[in-house]
């Protein structure tokens, strides 16, 4: 269509009315568009192209969503909530991000639309990415954990205080400031919970599958030493000082230690060394993947490995936690 061509876009980009019809495209020609399944309505008066938009993950679609709601909204709306942990870069369930969140700075006046919720209560302080006005990391995760299940709280969580360096004392005035809020004795659970070691959503739901099923939650992120002060590699997990180690392997372990221009053959061959040597010195292992988070029988293993634990001597090393990456710097502002 001579006009399509006229009107260039990316292909996931949004295409607002406004600028379509000034570049000559009519509102029956739109339409034909949408109907024909070429492009894809975001809202009323924002499109993109349905193939791109289909072909993308729920954060990415959540991201171009917010950038078709945010651009009609008034400057006091404040991303939140799932919005805001999405902007953030944390993990959150494609089933939590039907419609974008927003928290203005008042009382009263919240509202839910079909790709808008709004909520209203009391901000001090906002964050500033990529153009966007966020509630502050804290903030973000404390507002998740007052409103979505405790397994993705928790992993949006674990991420979050990981990459910017949540502090403790932050979660707790947030908690603080929340304490009147719907949900607010959930989120203390999770808040309680998190973990900033936890370097992945496998490792965080792992945590979780242990509590669920009353097994001692482990430690995570180790490096395991012999009595020497050899390094024999780090782990995932472990569980105190019984010399019990657990390693959440996902479906491709050795994939994921692979880095350019690494032989597979020969990583996989220093990873069976590394697994060797722990039980050589007296260490159990315990792996699970994907597929054994539902966690009936990851949790009868490890039940079993601690158990042997008990009955045999201690481990001929020690473990150390290994260090926390820096915090991601952020702008934040007060109001």
């Amino acid at each position: 269509m001579e006009h399509c061509q006229r009107f260039r876009t990316s292909d996931a980009g949004i295409r607002r009315r406004r600028d379509v019809v000034r570049s000559g495209i009519t509102d029956e020609e739109i339409r034909r568009m949408c109907v024909g399944g070429r492009w894809y309505r975001l809202r009323r008066g924002a499109y993109t192209d349905r193939v791109g938009f289909a072909g993308l993950g729920a954060a990415d679609r959540h991201r171009i969503l917010i950038a078709a709601v945010v651009a009609n909204l008034s400057g006091d709306a404040i991303l939140s909530h799932q919005s805001a942990a999405v902007v953030y870069g944390a993990p959150v369930w494609d089933q939590l991000l039907p419609r974008v969140c927003v928290t203005r700075n008042r009382r009263n006046g919240g509202r839910i639309k079909p790709d808008l919720k709004v909520h209203c209560a009391p901000v001090e302080a906002v964050a500033e990415v990529a153009g966007l006005r966020l509630t502050t990391p804290a903030r973000t995760i404390v507002d998740v954990a007052r409103t979505v299940p405790f397994e993705a709280a928790v992993v949006a969580g674990d991420a979050l205080v990981r990459t910017y360096g949540v502090t403790a004392d932050e979660l707790e005035a947030e908690l603080e400031a929340a304490k009147h809020r719907h949900g607010v004795h959930p989120a203390r659970h999770v808040i309680r919970f998190l973990d900033p070691h936890c370097a992945s959503v496998g490792e965080s739901r792992s945590r979780v599958m242990f509590r669920r099923l009353g097994v001692p939650v482990p430690q995570s992120q180790g490096e395991v030493f012999t009595s020497q002060g050899t390094s024999l590699g780090r782990v995932d997990f472990w569980f105190g000082n019984s010399g019990v180690l657990g390693e959440f392997d996902g479906r491709a372990r050795h994939g994921r230690l692979l880095r350019s221009g690494d032989d597979p053959a020969e990583v996989v061959l220093l990873e069976q060394r590394r697994a060797d040597a722990l039980r050589d010195n007296g260490f159990q292992v315990v792996r699970w993947t994907w597929d054994d988070l539902p966690g009936g029988e990851v949790a009868t293993r490890v039940r079993q490995a601690l158990l042997s634990a008990g009955q045999r001597a201690r481990p001929d090393g020690w473990i150390r936690r290994t260090g926390l990456p820096d915090p991601k710097p952020i702008v934040v502002h007060t109001l």
